[in-house]
């Protein structure tokens, strides 16, 4: 088997359609109808990835999402026939990695996966503690082990939020626009550059002292995002 997916949605034609291909790509495939029974199935094992409806009967799709995130740092995609921008925004806030809008094709969702498992995997089996690390204020970064410290104690990041992590600091004081680094870490020309904004959020309020000051990632006015290269130690 490639990898196991917890594929949580209440929809039977659609949870079948999505499985039959998953399946046929030899991935391990389980489907989570409601909100509750995902919440035991992400409890009971560890998964590679999450495919999350949000419409779901009982708990919802969100609150899935923040309990996927309080004990795993695997790839999340949400898969939703929102539309709202805000939904888009909250989601990528609380943690999912990717959204894919209903109707979706089949088979590009299976190379979505594909390629977040595989982006995964890379930074898994690219582990070797004794270089590529980097200190600033409390925080120790470790890019090739993928660990983040705070005061010794480890931190759970998800991957997006970890590789965008890793792509600023290796790059420390050079600005990088939107598209550059959308191009770089989420390794694609195509999708929703607000990721990026969304993310460097995230990872700011994870991070910064004040993230309505930040003193590590900074904003560069027409230039793009950057890491700080003095607040390295």
């Amino acid at each position: 088997m490639n990898g196991s997916i917890l594929l949580v949605e209440d929809d039977n034609d659609i949870a079948d359609l999505i499985t039959l291909y998953l399946r046929k790509d030899h991935y391990e495939v389980e489907i989570a109808p409601t909100g509750e029974t995902a919440l035991d199935r992400v409890r009971e094992k560890p998964w590679d990835l999450f495919l999350l409806d949000l419409n779901l009967p009982g708990i919802d799709g969100f609150r899935v999402l923040e309990e996927i995130r309080s004990c795993s740092k695997s790839p999340v995609i949400v898969i939703t026939a929102r539309t709202d921008d805000a939904d888009a925004i909250y989601g990528l806030g609380a943690g999912a990695d990717e959204f894919v809008t209903k109707p979706f094709s089949p088979k590009v969702l299976v190379a979505r996966v594909r390629a977040m498992l595989r982006r995964a995997a890379t930074s898994a089996d690219s582990a070797d503690p004794s270089v590529s690390r980097y200190r600033f204020g409390d925080f120790e970064l470790d890019t090739e082990a993928c660990v983040l410290k705070r005061k010794d104690k480890q931190l759970s990041v998800p991957p997006k939020e970890f590789d965008l992590l890793c792509y600023l600091v290796s790059h420390a004081g050079t600005p990088h626009t939107p598209e550059e680094i959308y191009a770089n870490v989420w390794d694609t020309h195509f999708g929703d550059l607000a990721s990026v904004a969304v993310h460097i959020q995230r990872l700011r309020r994870r991070i910064e002292p004040n993230p309505r000051s930040p003193v590590y990632i900074c904003t560069q006015r027409g230039y793009g995002y950057l890491f700080d290269r003095e607040a390295l130690k």
